[in-house]
């Protein structure tokens, strides 16, 4: 049993070019055996440690591979510097989120743009108040506000996505969470966004501020943040989101909230996309998935988990870009096995004839895809 025990262990590595002499297996030939004859934590768990290094550092090769292909970033910002786009972007972010403090312990004046679609004055009193910071900075830019739509000129490089209130429904229950999400396109790739999200509750409000820049890294009031490194969907707290729409995407995703929540330590949705990206660069949930986004529901986001050193991807894999209608993003080493679900059930909905094809871009704005 010694001999066998031993042989198996050392076949795999060749020592030298002459034949290896098996010696009985006793504790005096081999002083690293213990009484059982179990090797003790020396040699051979140290080469098993090796190739475990060799194999993690060649599958962190494949996802940073991966990543440089499924890049989503800009891959410049023009004429204007990343830095005095993100401190106009932060300005405008921050000017909402005043608007949104004021009225968040206040009683709410809400109207229905769908038949469980919110939309309450602070909305839109948000949504002024970051347009004109915009307009000041950069009057010649095209603008995207989710309830303000298209203005400014499409001929623009720039692109400005906004959505100054995203979570109403939250908002209005004042369950946390919601935020204020604000980011700038350059030819259709995102360049610097910041997401202020509304955190605490009814009397202990406050804010969390994400920001960031294309290449220069992602942060949480000022500390930089990172992803975690869990490749085991078992081990991960995943996030999910749901359209008002009640359609087959609706259908699908309920579908793939059941399978995860038997897989994984849980499924949560928390109602506001710009958040939902933020939790994955903080590094407190795996990923995050939804069909049917906006962009201004996520032009924000996924540059800040990109930044993180997330990834994102369209639903079925393939490269994504904001005009897109899915959304896939996470820590990078789960992406894949978490495609093998929900890759499959794109599909399925695909050769269902659901629309998948780019919206909300308009057709004079330049891009880079």
């Amino acid at each position: 049993m010694g001999e066998r025990l031993l042989s198996t262990a050392m076949s795999p590595l060749r020592f030298s070019h002459r034949p290896i002499t098996i010696l009985p297996c006793n504790r005096s030939n081999f002083p690293f055996l213990n009484a059982n004859l179990q090797p003790l934590r020396y040699g051979f768990d140290r080469i098993l440690s090796l190739r475990r290094s060799i194999c993690a550092k060649a599958v962190m090769s494949e996802v940073e591979s991966k990543k440089e292909y499924l890049r989503i970033g800009a891959d410049s910002t023009g004429s204007i510097p990343s830095d005095q786009l993100l401190e106009i972007v932060q300005a405008a972010a921050k000017t909402g989120a005043e608007v949104v403090m004021d009225a968040v312990n206040k009683p709410r004046n809400i109207n229905y743009k769908g038949f469980t679609d919110l939309v309450t004055d602070t909305d839109k009193k948000s949504e002024l108040a970051i347009l004109d910071v915009v307009r000041k900075n950069f009057p010649d830019h095209l603008v995207l506000g989710e309830e303000g739509g298209f203005t400014g000129d499409p001929s623009s490089d720039y692109l400005w996505c906004i959505d100054p209130l995203d979570g109403t429904t939250n908002f209005t229950h004042s369950y946390a969470s919601f935020a204020v999400s604000v980011a700038i396109l350059f030819r259709g790739k995102p360049a610097a966004s910041t997401v202020v999200e509304f955190v605490g509750g009814p009397m202990c409000w406050s804010t969390r501020t994400y920001t960031a820049a294309v290449g220069k890294g992602a942060y949480a009031n000022g500390q930089k943040l990172s992803v975690t490194d869990t490749d085991k969907v078992e081990q991960s707290l995943l996030v999910t989101g749901y359209g008002y729409d009640r359609d087959d995407s609706w259908a699908t995703n309920m579908e793939l909230f059941k399978e995860f929540t038997g897989i994984s330590r849980g499924v949560r949705r928390l109602g506001a996309a710009s958040v939902d990206f933020c939790h994955v660069a903080l590094g407190i949930v795996e990923a995050y998935w939804e069909y049917r986004l906006r962009p201004w529901d996520n032009a924000a986001g996924v540059l800040i988990v990109e930044e993180a050193g997330g990834l994102v991807s369209r639903t079925d894999g393939e490269k994504y870009c904001v005009f897109d209608r899915s959304v896939l993003a996470s820590n990078g080493a789960l992406h894949d096995k978490l495609l093998e679900k929900i890759g499959p059930a794109t599909e399925k909905l695909k050769n269902k004839g659901v629309d998948f094809s780019l919206w909300y871009k308009p057709e004079a704005y330049k891009t880079d895809f």
